[in-house]
């Protein structure tokens, strides 16, 4: 550090005023809890390089491709998810790219964007009673019982509006399987996941099967992010289709869409056709 200022109480007051271990920077050099970014720079992943800034160390190769495969996963699920008819809406009124995608992630909350969070609470709490001595499957039906009593009867990560059988879910389970053969993660979530989408289906003709959610929940817990991290990984993903389809909007062109054609109206139940009182109403 130069001396040419001298150090002071307010000039240390001032630097101190935000302090971070994720970036040091001076002019001319740039480090990431300490890796110089021009050695990081056509060495690391994308994925690789977010585990360093939410971890503070490097993964390895295999932890980064699964971490990849997970935020690569769940992209896009086309204009019928929330976030993408926004982006899509938002673009036709004359924003930019960037509002258009805050626009879309400023609605991914509990219900559309928060179930992958809330598995991962899920299978860290099973795997808590389990390593507190309850039997496995009785860790599971009471992990179940409390997050229902939490959140209602829909158990986040399993079961899917759209389809039957989430094609995501068992591919990317596969390559936890395979990460959890090799080593590099133990298996004790996917092993917990699958206890879940089992009991879900007891007493039932069609089982409630693991979705995107709760896949990418299981490769998140196996590789250690804390369940709020979750949401925001997810977030990061979902930024990859809003982006894509709020650009292809703007190039398609249309103004003010809203969210049904202009020739089909919303369903309106309140009162019929009625004339404003004359006179004082209260009379």
């Amino acid at each position: 550090m130069s001396e040419a200022f001298p150090m002071d109480a307010g000039r240390q007051a001032s630097q101190d005023w935000w302090r971070t271990k994720i970036i040091d920077m001076k002019p001319g050099e740039i480090r990431y809890s300490g890796y110089p970014i021009e050695q990081l720079i056509g060495n690391v992943s994308f994925a690789q390089m977010i585990w360093l800034m939410l971890r503070g160390e490097l993964p390895d190769k295999r932890q980064g491709e699964l971490l990849d495969a997970a935020l690569m996963a769940a992209v896009d699920h086309g204009p019928q998810a929330p976030s993408i008819a926004i982006a899509r809406m938002a673009a036709t009124c004359g924003v930019g790219l960037n509002n258009a995608m805050a626009s879309a992630v400023n609605v991914l909350g509990d219900v559309h964007g928060g179930a992958g969070e809330q598995a991962v609470e899920l299978y860290q709490d099973i795997a808590r009673r389990f390593d507190e001595g309850v039997p496995f499957d009785d860790a599971v039906a009471a992990g179940l019982a409390n997050y229902r009593d939490l959140h209602g009867k829909f158990v986040s990560g399993f079961g899917h509006r759209f389809h039957p059988l989430d094609p995501r879910a068992p591919r990317l389970l596969t390559l936890v399987d395979q990460a959890a053969d090799a080593g590099v993660v133990s298996g004790r979530y996917a092993a917990i996941a699958r206890a879940v989408e089992k009991k879900l289906g007891e007493g039932r003709e069609k089982p409630i099967p693991m979705n995107i959610d709760g896949a990418t929940a299981v490769i998140y817990a196996e590789l250690g992010f804390p369940a709020p991290l979750a949401r925001g990984l997810f977030c990061l993903s979902r930024s990859v289709g809003i982006l894509s389809h709020a650009w292809e909007q703007t190039q398609q062109g249309g103004r003010n869409k809203g969210p049904i054609p202009r020739q089909f109206l919303w369903t309106y139940d309140g009162h019929p056709q009625r004339d404003v009182p004359t006179g004082d109403p209260a009379a």
